[in-house]
């Protein structure tokens, strides 16, 4: 079946699809171009936002509004070939939150999948389920879908985190479901770090029980995250691609931590990575060290704390100035449960 041939218009071909539009049907021959594409074809675009830029209109965003009368004290992060839709890619949101010292962003739910990636600030915490975490910089937090969450800063200075959410997939399959506690924060029921404590040490509670689509685990700290690519590092040659990248898991399967969402880290020596493609457009934000990404021809100079996206399908080359470290998120678990993730490494 031929997919980029146009068909030729008739006046009596046009006087039939003005006829059966009257009835909303539409030729499938008129349009099959558009629809099954040769490879995809995507109005999200390669972009960089540096936390600098960010950062100056959270600040004064908090002077304007509170975390609780938003609810959410966050700027979304629009993709510039998707403004208005809110959206980073055409199936992931992106936004970054700020909670001031004494604040609390009130306890609620929702359908959507949520991930936490910090990057300013020490000390406060998110409770989900009953438990409290204190967040520091670089950690990955999980709230899964329908699982009551809050926000909270104790300390004295600002925190500030990237948010990413599954909204527009999950808006896409018309499931979306949120409500509010009712109070500002939820009742804490168990003590803090009690679900890494069971779970993140390669042991599991006996007779271990809940969902297992979903991480019991929801804080991956970033110590331990860089301490194991430190190890990756010392025992063997980087992928000429990734560096030495890590797949954030669930320890009840050794699935992805998300159901939705997929989650990476890597470390990058300074020099130029091979050339990658894959389906999944991914959001990127900056750990440590500096450098540039070339996506097919756009160049994107990245810093500590910045975040850009690399677009489904294109090219991209990582060149970092010194020995970087990037986290990563994109909805690769969805592309592979249905059977659709491609990768091609090199120019081919």
């Amino acid at each position: 079946m031929s997919t980029n041939e146009s068909v030729t218009n008739t006046p009596e071909r046009q006087a039939f699809y003005d006829k059966i539009d009257k009835q909303n049907l539409t030729p499938l021959w008129s349009v099959l171009g558009e629809l099954v594409t040769p490879e995809p074809r995507s109005k999200c675009q390669p972009f960089i936002w540096h936390f600098n830029g960010i950062r100056t209109a959270m600040v004064e965003a908090g002077g304007l509004i509170t975390a609780k009368e938003a609810e959410r004290r966050v700027l979304i992060l629009e993709n510039p070939g998707l403004r208005g839709e809110s959206k980073i890619t055409t199936s992931l949101y992106a936004g970054v939150q700020l909670v001031l010292p004494g604040e609390v962003a009130p306890a609620h739910r929702h359908t959507q999948s949520a991930l936490r990636f910090v990057l300013e600030g020490s000390g406060a915490h998110t409770a989900v389920s009953g438990e409290k975490t204190i967040m520091e910089y670089g950690d990955f937090v999980i709230t899964p879908q329908m699982a009551w969450h809050d926000h909270g800063n104790e300390t004295t200075e600002p925190m500030f985190w990237l948010d990413g959410l599954d909204i527009p997939l999950v808006s896409f399959l018309d499931a979306s479901f949120a409500e509010g506690l009712g109070q500002d924060e939820q009742e804490i029921t168990r003590a803090t770090g009690q679900s890494y404590a069971e779970y993140g040490h390669n042991l599991m509670p006996v007779g271990a029980s809940g969902s297992r689509h979903v991480s019991p685990i929801f804080n991956y700290p970033y110590e331990q995250s860089r301490t194991t690519l430190e190890a990756m590092k010392k025992g063997g040659d980087p992928d000429a691609c990734h560096g030495w990248k890590l797949r954030y898991t669930n320890p009840l399967d050794g699935g992805y931590a998300m159901p939705t969402i997929g989650t990476f880290i890597q470390l990058l020596l300074a020099g130029s990575s091979a050339p990658y493609r894959s389906t999944d457009a991914t959001i990127f934000t900056c750990v440590e060290g500096s450098g540039s990404s070339q996506v097919d021809d756009i160049v994107l100079e990245w810093g500590p704390k910045d975040i850009f996206v690399v677009p489904s399908w294109k090219s991209v080359v990582h060149t970092p100035h010194t020995e970087s470290v990037l986290f990563s998120y994109s909805d690769r678990p969805v592309q592979e449960k249905l059977g659709l993730w491609r990768e091609s490494r090199g120019d081919a």
